[in-house]
């Protein structure tokens, strides 16, 4: 079989790079005749992954040379991006559809979509999958309320295989920046972490430097600010990096929902902050303490948060 893969490849972004790095090595191991990802960077992905690559708007040929379209995984069908995202990778699902191709979506996280034109577009399209995989209960049951069934799945993450790296004396924190991400809540996080973690080292770790280097040296200033003589900051990594770093502490305090991911593979204590409805469900199965942003909390409420979840890994059993 050949396959063509759609997804968001080939910007630097650490999640769906792992995502990918699983899918070609699974597609490998399956006896796929040939694999094609329709990427950003098509140069750079066939380097890293050892498959065919096009750009993200030359799919049509490698999609007529292909027998199956797979759409995933992560958060490719939202809107909470932008309506235009949504509509590019749906237009790549039908461009299967009207070639006759097979589509499997996989491992997803559907929605949020806010729009009611993503919403009609997106019932219209998934119809004619002839698979779909989705990796949050959320995801299944509103796909289950527009009358199409999915079967429930693990991030393809968890699959990834992992070295299990001697726990280092360090707290890692990785930031992205997001709306709801204020300056008044960094200084909040930086002085409790200063406060709890004073003789540890803090990473600051970045893992798409396009949005998450500026916030993350940001970051690094306010802790520095706070008094804390021990900082630094981890930025421009590989994927296999990006993981040994993640892997290699004792705490996590994590927005990216796969580098909270990576800490639950590794049985890292870690605090997950709630940029996105995706991390609050993976929090909630995995009962990682959590910071849910507001655009309105109080300055106290968040004080309160801080401080309850990083109390809470105390509790955790020692390694």
């Amino acid at each position: 079989m050949k396959y063509l893969v759609s997804g968001y490849i080939g910007f630097d972004n650490f999640g769906d790079e792992a995502i990918a790095h699983v899918l070609a090595q699974k597609l490998k191991n399956e006896g796929a005749e040939s694999v094609t990802f329709i990427s950003s960077n098509p140069q750079k992905t066939a380097e890293i992954h050892g498959v065919k690559s096009c750009g993200m708007f030359d799919f049509v040929k490698p999609m007529l040379e292909a027998d199956v379209l797979i759409s995933g995984g992560g958060s490719l069908l939202q809107d909470s991006t932008s309506l235009k995202s949504l509509i590019y990778y749906l237009g790549v699902i039908n461009t299967a559809v009207l070639t006759g191709k097979k589509v499997i979506i996989y491992s997803q996280g559907i929605g949020p979509i806010n729009s009611k034109i993503g919403i009609f577009l997106t019932k219209c399209s998934l119809r004619f999958a002839h698979q779909i995989t989705v990796r949050d209960k959320g995801s299944q049951e509103l796909l289950s309320s527009w009358g199409i069934h999915s079967e429930l799945v693990k991030d393809p993450v968890f699959d990834l295989n992992t070295v299990q790296y001697a726990k280092q004396d360090a707290v890692c924190v990785q930031l992205r920046e997001f709306k709801n991400l204020s300056e008044s809540f960094l200084e909040l996080l930086a002085d409790k972490i200063t406060e709890k973690f004073s003789e540890k080292e803090v990473r600051v770790i970045s893992l798409q430097d396009s949005i998450d280097l500026n916030i993350c040296n940001k970051f690094c200033e306010m802790l520095i600010k706070t008094g804390h003589k021990n900082v630094k900051i981890l930025f421009n990594l590989s994927l296999s990096e990006a993981i040994k770093e993640l892997s290699s502490v004792q705490y996590l305090i994590a927005m990216r929902f796969h580098a909270n991911v990576i800490g639950i593979k590794s049985d890292i204590k870690t605090i997950a902050i709630g940029y996105d409805p995706k991390v609050e469900k993976l929090a909630d199965e995995y009962n990682l303490p959590l910071i849910k942003l507001s655009n309105n909390k109080e300055s106290d409420i968040y004080e309160q948060e801080i401080s309850f979840a990083i109390d809470k890994l105390f509790k955790y059993p020692s390694d």
